[in-house]
């Protein structure tokens, strides 16, 4: 009994600690100098479930359920727009039975954002890629957010930052073509801002800030039209063990960064 006490007592004087220091660095936060859109790199899942012992499966459970913590977090904030990378193109070519897992437990997932009516969800990436029962599931999840008041965020399943940029380019020749531009016309019509419009998030901001979770320093793909400039952050924690003291830190160290977008 005094030994549950006594860690009992432990972890109770640990959480008060860290709610202290949440407390501190959210007042010292300048708000006006906050990113508008923060992408998001769920990553560490599977990493975190060998740790413990647990399935894959399990691991991505646990990194689904950190999610809606996560958007509060971000509510909290003022954080106008979050994507969230939840199914990469790469993920696919993982064994069938781990896929049908990781598809069942985002669209689930999906789902529930859509269930709890808090934000707006759009989708970012190809719905073809998974079968037609999961594209229905999640269309009619993000179709029945869209008179929600509340922040955006992008759910990109199916997500690869290559495909994005080449089903961009195809869909600006066909609308071109249709138009009746010859081939020349509309090699001379080519710019960023028709490329943009065909991009997956067109018509939203660029992400201000990109946090990647599990120590990885890299994007993998991830929206690399629209992040070149982007800040980055990386955190050594896992996703399932994200903290929001570790969000904080990352909205500290992006208020911090003097932005010259490249000037």
């Amino acid at each position: 009994m005094s030994s549950f006490r006594r860690e009992h007592s432990h972890v109770s004087i640990k959480d008060i600690v860290y709610q202290v220091y949440e407390n501190r660095v959210s007042r010292s936060l300048d708000r006006s100098r906050l990113p508008r859109h923060v992408g998001v790199i769920l990553d560490g899942n599977r990493r975190w479930a060998k740790t413990v012992g647990a399935t894959a499966a399990d691991g991505h459970r646990r990194g689904a359920d950190k999610i809606s913590e996560f958007l509060n977090w971000c509510d909290e904030a003022g954080i106008e727009l979050v994507t969230l990378w939840l199914l990469s193109t790469e993920n696919l070519s993982r064994s069938q039975q781990e896929i049908d897992d990781l598809s069942e437990i985002i669209v689930a997932t999906v789902e529930r954002l859509a269930y709890q009516g808090h934000w707006k969800l759009h989708h970012v990436g190809d719905l073809k890629l998974l079968n037609d029962e999961h594209q229905k599931r999640i269309t009619d999840a993000i179709a029945s957010t869209q008179d929600s008041n509340g922040a955006w965020v992008n759910v990109a399943v199916g997500y690869g930052g290559r495909s994005e940029i080449t089903e961009a380019v195809r869909e600006f020749i066909l609308t071109k073509a249709e138009e009746g531009l010859a081939a020349d016309e509309i090699a001379a019509a080519v710019s960023i801002d028709e490329i943009e419009a065909h991009l997956y998030t067109r018509g939203q901001p660029d992400p201000d800030l990109v946090i990647r979770t599990s120590g990885e320093q890299r994007l993998s793909g991830f929206m690399p039209w629209q992040t070149v400039h982007s800040e980055y952050y990386f955190c050594e924690a896992y996703w399932p063990d994200f903290r929001r003291t570790d969000f904080l830190r990352a909205l500290r160290a992006y208020e911090l960064r003097d932005r010259r977008h490249g000037r």
